[in-house]
């Protein structure tokens, strides 16, 4: 799978062939930190006046790299579709080569940065439920009212906690429907090609 550069991506890319290799690999190391610890102007500001160039193509260019990363490890691309994707910025083989090698040392890292990064929602633990009918009342001597009661476990980060729903049969029924036909829908070849490309 190839990474689709937009034009602005590619215009922030640019800046790295006008830079010695060390400093791309600082770069690198740059984006990697920010990733872990947030961004610092600081740093920018230092490295811009090191090159004689403003802030901001620093700054662009770093982003650029750190989007870079981030995509290509998100998506775990192969070496081979990576060097492919570079390959339309119009590199030197020396500079694919230097960022296909920063993508290889630090797509680990960085797919458990994005991993604690995620967020964290809560998952089905357990299911209780109740099937109360009522079949008389004061008002009416014969009447069907049925309520199912469920009560929903679910797990987040280790912490259980638990919601209660009700409903009438007629409504479970039918989402009953819509959660098969959503199952069935993503056994579909449209949505398998779908998913395979955003994992």
């Amino acid at each position: 799978m190839l990474l689709v550069l937009t034009d602005e991506h590619k215009e922030h890319l640019g800046f790295l062939p006008q830079v010695d290799s060390a400093v791309v690999g600082e770069f690198g190391r740059i984006a990697v930190e920010f990733m872990k610890k947030g961004s610092n102007p600081k740093i920018y500001e230092g490295a811009a006046r090191k090159l004689n160039v403003p802030v901001e193509t620093v700054q662009h260019g770093v982003e650029g790299l750190m989007y870079l990363l981030t995509e290509s490890s998100k998506l775990m691309i192969s070496e081979v579709d990576f060097q492919d994707s570079v390959l339309v910025l119009g590199f030197s083989e020396e500079l694919n080569n230097l960022l296909l090698q920063l993508y290889l040392d630090n797509r680990k890292v960085i797919r458990n940065i994005l991993q604690e990064l995620a967020p964290s929602l809560p998952h089905y633990h357990n299911l209780e439920w109740r099937l109360d009918v009522q079949l008389a009342s004061r008002a009416l001597r014969q009447q069907v009212k049925p309520v199912v009661t469920l009560k929903l476990h679910l797990e987040t980060e280790g912490t259980q906690s638990a919601r209660v729903l009700q409903t009438d049969p007629a409504t479970l029924l039918h989402v009953i429907q819509e959660l098969e036909r959503a199952l069935a829908e993503v056994k579909t070849t449209h949505c398998r090609r779908i998913l395979r490309n955003i994992k």
